[in-house]
């Protein structure tokens, strides 16, 4: 099989594979090559796969969708670190979601601050000052 884990900005990993597995909104399942095709809605966890020559790899996702079609499995998702220990992935995509709650947080101070400046243009003054 071949593995690919998409990322808006490109390709994350791309690798062949004989088993996946990771877990869905209704609970874990595993993949060999000749398992039926069909989508899957992931939730934040971790993604595990053998490659053909049985190294085992590691995924973080943050959410996704996983997509089995003939040969090819396709993870799509927003947000994912690559690892080979559990233990360290862990704590990266921890690291990695913390940063990402942060600026989304500046961003919404960022916007609310516009929208109190625009409230005041057009229920204060006006803009003629």
């Amino acid at each position: 099989m071949n593995l690919r884990v998409l990322l808006p900005t490109g390709v994350l990993l791309e690798v062949e594979v004989a088993k996946v597995k990771a877990e869905a909104l209704d609970g874990a399942f595993g993949m060999l090559p000749r398992h039926v095709d069909f989508v899957a809605p992931l939730r934040a966890g971790i993604v595990e796969y053998e490659e053909t020559g049985g190294d085992v790899g590691f995924v973080a996702v943050d959410r996704g969708l996983l997509v089995k079609r003939g040969p090819d499995v396709t993870v799509s998702t927003t947000t994912a670190v690559l690892g080979d220990d559990l233990a360290p992935l862990r704590e990266r995509m921890a690291e990695h979601l913390e940063s990402q709650r942060e600026e989304e947080r500046k961003a919404r101070t960022a916007l609310a601050d516009l929208e109190l400046r625009l409230m005041d243009f057009f229920i204060g003054d006006g803009g003629r000052g």
